[in-house]
């Protein structure tokens, strides 16, 4: 098990290396100027020129990557020239806001897509089955900006029940969690009801019908727990995805959260900015999926003797 835990964590450096050198040569071909962004359009021709200098424009692409790498291995991920303090701050900062995003519209997405999955499998091929399945499709379907932009207008400023924008208390999260929430349940009800399906088909649970186990107990506490799997991978997914932030919720909801700041940052061509949040967020992930494999780990002993190997 150790040493699958490094040989990952081995592969997730080649991953940052691989992600900081893309994002950054996608940042050089940004229509917008980054001297103008900081300075301003009013600037006179040496301050143009002096900013240029600084932000060592008249050096090679290649050159300036190397150098952001070089600090990067110090410790030091810049300053942040958009926002005006130092990178790792600045995420540090933003970062709480994300997470309680991530964390409200998992909760709304399990309390949502475990019972409809559930119910899906259960009644496979009948109405309800069929209802599940739409309603899957239109989660699907729904961009999030869309869904997030009808709840503001029909809870916010129709029935002014919650804030449209900002984050002052926990009020604030109830419709980003839910556009978030439901963009991922359809994913996850999905997954889940054909894992269950294909669970309740199997021998051994005939075995405990003939048993005398009523159904409840044979969905929820045999089945289910056979089925976990698909659900722990793709719930595990959309929590890396949304901890990484969730560009156009945050944005549409104007949560500061790390969501915002990319997006900001990329309208002002900032790829310090940029780069420091992508760097962050892959970490993360990688981290997030060596623990989903060592949940699958647990969860199914077969998959643990294929790490132990």
């Amino acid at each position: 098990m150790y040493r699958y835990i490094l040989k990952r964590l081995g592969l997730a450096v080649f991953v940052l290396i691989g992600v900081s050198l893309l994002v950054y040569c996608l940042m050089e071909l940004s229509p917008v100027d980054s001297v103008i962004a900081v300075i301003g359009e009013d600037a006179t021709e040496e301050e143009y020129h002096q900013e240029w200098l600084n932000q060592h424009l008249d050096k090679p692409v290649i050159w300036r990557y190397f150098n952001y790498m070089a600090h990067l291995l110090r410790g030091d991920m810049g300053y942040s020239k958009t926002f005006k303090e130092d990178v790792w701050v600045l995420f540090k900062n933003r970062f709480p806001t994300t997470i309680a995003l991530t964390l409200s519209a998992t909760i709304v997405s399990t309390l949502i897509s475990l019972p409809l999955a559930i119910i899906a499998a259960v009644k496979r091929g009948g109405v309800i089955d069929n209802v599940c399945s739409a309603l899957a499709v239109v989660g699907l379907a729904a961009p999030n900006f869309w869904v997030g932009l009808m709840l503001m207008l029909v809870f916010s400023l129709k029935l002014g029940w919650f804030n449209s924008i900002g984050f002052h208390s926990w009020k604030d999260m109830v419709l980003p969690a839910i556009t978030v929430g439901t963009g991922h349940t359809a994913t996850v009800v999905r997954h889940t009801r054909s894992a269950l399906v294909d669970v309740l088909n199997k021998d051994y649970l005939q075995l405990a019908r003939a048993k005398g186990l009523s159904e409840r107990k044979v969905v929820l506490k045999h089945a289910l727990s056979n089925a976990l799997i698909p659900f722990i991978q793709v719930t595990g997914s959309q929590v890396a995805g949304t901890l990484g932030g969730s560009v156009l919720t945050e944005t549409v909801f104007s949560l500061p959260g790390v969501g915002l700041v990319m997006n900001q940052a990329l309208k002002n061509n900032d790829p310090t900015t940029v780069m420091g949040c992508m760097i962050l967020h892959s970490m993360i992930v990688s981290l997030i999926l060596l623990l989903l494999d060592l949940i699958y780990a647990a969860v199914d002993p077969r998959i643990k003797a294929n790490y132990t190997k």
